[in-house]
């Protein structure tokens, strides 16, 4: 167990190294550059080498990545171009808004997909599983800003069931101010027992979860199904059925356990291409999260800003992927022969 979980951390240090790389190069090959981008178009030539100089712009390459990746171990990410603020402050008050927009979405895609890929591999081949296999292909193919749009006009702006956009109402600011802990409003209006933003929210999320579900609702149905399909066909589940235990028990008790290790490992996957998917979610329902944040930096071509999301996203993805890896190797053994 040690060795494995040295050696996916080894992985994930590679991984995380290579992303510090990556977006190191990207920010010297974006056209643009960033002590004009600080200081001004208009700026002297002795303000543009003054910039150059604070943003280390005037040191040699490898002077410049090894203090890139120095800066990075002790949490610096840079200064944002658009905000005039640290990166770090930025990413810390937008990123807990995606998370909750995105980890509500995964609850929901889990408590749909996973009981949808049981109904449809324990009746396969019927109406039952053919209804579950469409729809999970329409979920994951339907383009998300599409789906979002459609959700919007139809039970916002049509019927009124649910707000347009927004994380809650704005005018609950002067009546029910909300005091921060955590940057996640949701669990932050329910610390303080602020339920008028906390009914507010639940109004403003219904939406924007139901279109970030989608696709990993999807995903889980379908890789459910076939891990079940694939395992009630081993030998052990003919000696299951051969000791007299019901189709439901072969499937649920003995079959559903190791049928959830691919699901696990696409888990983290699935987080993460959510964080970014849920990009033009935010952008569509006015959610203060991650994506804006992004969508802002890339208008402006803030490269600070936009390595910095690069590597929380990545970051993200590594240290879920890992915490999955070990999950799997407590549920399956045998993951840590791999």
């Amino acid at each position: 167990m040690l060795r494995f979980l040295l050696r996916r951390i080894g992985q994930a240090v590679a991984v995380v190294a290579g992303v510090i790389l990556l977006t190191f190069v990207i920010q010297r090959v974006i056209p643009g550059d960033p002590a004009v981008a600080a200081v001004g178009p208009k700026a002297s030539l002795e303000q543009l080498a003054q910039a150059r100089h604070d943003f280390g712009l005037d040191q040699s390459l490898p002077i410049q990545l090894w203090n890139y990746a120095v800066g990075l171990l002790h949490g610096d990410l840079g200064t944002s171009l658009h905000t005039h603020q640290a990166v770090r402050h930025d990413l810390g008050a937008a990123f807990p808004a995606s998370l909750e927009l995105v980890g509500a979405g995964i609850v929901l895609a889990a408590l749909i997909g996973v009981p949808a890929g049981v109904l449809a591999a324990r009746y396969r081949r019927r109406s039952a599983d053919a209804a579950i296999r469409v729809n999970s292909m329409l979920a994951v193919s339907v383009p998300t800003f599409w789906f979002a749009l459609v959700l919007q006009e139809l039970f916002a702006t049509k019927l009124g069931w649910f707000p347009v956009a927004g994380e809650y109402t704005s005018s609950l600011d002067q009546t029910s101010p909300l005091h921060i802990y955590t940057n996640m409003t949701l669990l932050d209006s329910l610390i303080t027992g602020n339920w008028p933003i906390f009914t507010s929210l639940i109004d403003h999320l219904v939406l924007p979860v139901i279109v970030v579900a989608a696709y990993p609702a999807g995903v889980i149905a379908q890789l459910t199904r076939a891990a079940l399909i694939e395992e009630i066909t081993q030998d052990h589940t003919r000696m299951e059925r051969s000791l007299g235990f019901s189709e439901r028990s072969v499937l649920l008790r003995f079959s559903m356990r190791p049928a959830l290790n691919p699901v696990l490992s696409v888990a983290a996957l699935v987080f993460a291409y959510s964080i970014v998917n849920t990009f033009l979610v935010e952008s569509v329902f006015n959610w203060p999260g991650l994506g804006s944040y992004a969508v802002d930096a890339i208008r402006s071509s803030d490269t600070p800003a936009i390595a910095g999301v690069t590597l929380l996203v990545a970051s993200t993805y590594v240290v879920l992927n890992l915490l999955v890896d070990l999950v799997q190797s407590m549920v399956d053994p045998r993951v840590r022969l791999s």
